[in-house]
Order: C-alpha cells, then sequence, then structure tokens
C-alpha cells in the first residue's frame, strides 16, 4: 500500500509547483524592490525599464499596481511560497484532503482572474509590458491549468466520469494549452500595441 501511494503522488505535478512558485517569488520580490526604491527617491529609474513599450515605472506608479490598497508585488511575497511549500510538501509524502485541494484551486483561480484583469489593463488601458508582471503571467497560467485538470481528473472538483476522462485527457497536454494561452496574449497585444516591432525596437536599444 505505501508503494501505491508514493506512485500515485503527483511528483511532476509538485516538481512543477516549486519551479514555478519559485519563478514566480522572484518576480515579485524584483517588483517589490523596484516599488520600494522608487518610494524612496522618486527619481529612480527601475532596471526592468527597457524602452517605451516594456517598463515596470508605470505598473508600478498606477492605481491598478496597487489594487487593493498596497503594491500587488506583496501579494506575490505571500502566495508563491504557499505555491513552493505545497510542492515541497508532495515530494516529501504529504497528502492531502479534497477541500484542501479545492480551496488551492479556488486561490489559483482567483490568481488567474487577477492575472487576466491585469493583463488586459497592461494592454488596453497603460500601454505597456512589465517584465517581471509577464513572468508572474507566464506561471500562473499553467499553474490554473496543470491544477484545474488535475482535480478534475481526480474526482476532487465533484463532476461526471466522462468530465473526469476528459480532463485526464487533456492533463498531458498542458503544455500545449500554456502555449495556446500565450499565444492569444502576444495576439492581443500585437492587434492593440503593435508590440511584436516595438518590443524588438526596445531591444535594439538596450543591446546596441
Amino acid at each position: 500500500m505505501p508503494d501505491s501511494t508514493r506512485r500515485s503522488r503527483p511528483v511532476a505535478l509538485a516538481v512543477f509547483f516549486v519551479i514555478a512558485g519559485a519563478l514566480g517569488l522572484y518576480a515579485a520580490f524584483e517588483l517589490t524592490i523596484e516599488k520600494l526604491l522608487t518610494l524612496s527617491d522618486p527619481s529612480h529609474v527601475p532596471a526592468c525599464n527597457v524602452g517605451v513599450l516594456v517598463g515596470c515605472s508605470t505598473n508600478l506608479a498606477s492605481w491598478q499596481g496597487s489594487l487593493f490598497g498596497f503594491p500587488n508585488p506583496f501579494i506575490g511575497l505571500m502566495a508563491w511560497p504557499v505555491v513552493i511549500v505545497i510542492g515541497m510538501a508532495i515530494l516529501a509524502g504529504a497528502t492531502f484532503a479534497r477541500w484542501f485541494w479545492v480551496l488551492f484551486n479556488v486561490g489559483v483561480a482567483g490568481a488567474i482572474v487577477f492575472v487576466g484583469w491585469l493583463i488586459f489593463q497592461s494592454i488596453y488601458v497603460l500601454d505597456v509590458l512589465c517584465p517581471w508582471c509577464m513572468l508572474t503571467w507566464a506561471v500562473t497560467i499553467p499553474i490554473f491549468w496543470a491544477l484545474t485538470l488535475y482535480n478534475l481528473r481526480e474526482g476532487h472538483i465533484p463532476v461526471p466520469a466522462r468530465v473526469r476522462r476528459l480532463a485526464g485527457a487533456w492533463f498531458s497536454w498542458v503544455p500545449l494549452i500554456t502555449v495556446v494561452s500565450y499565444a492569444v496574449v502576444i495576439l492581443l497585444a500585437q492587434v492593440q500595441m503593435n508590440a511584436i516591432p516595438r518590443v524588438m525596437i526596445d531591444l535594439q536599444n538596450l543591446f546596441g
């Protein structure tokens, strides 16, 4: 029985949680540092300001960057360690009750809604792409797909057997689903902001 339990543990998912959580935490940390430096010195130019289109200053100074009355990166500093700890706990042999998986999924669903809103604000309102924000988007999107499909497949979220089978079939396609999700964001940015050539110009100015 112990061997069966070990084999059934979602090891690959746990490793992904740890890696993605570490990347998200790094992005939140860098944004927090830039925000604190800007508050202490209004003339500070964040290192992530690559050019006209790619930069952090606009996002950090906007009301969208402090939606809940404090800088958004503070949320990441609190949330990403949770993802890392869950991944490490699974690797250490921990198992969680259904309610835990459901609550975890609810939290991640809230995160993807927030990220979707931030993507909309960046593309359609602020007209700027923040590098560390984009890293946060890049890890939140696959976490949502992987966790949701896993929970549906395992029955943690009560759904009909047909939905469970479908989720199981789609679970192995999470990388492709993620790439498609990225492509949608890139397409929206290109259509609204003419992003690709503008990013290339910023990069040429940075490295040229």
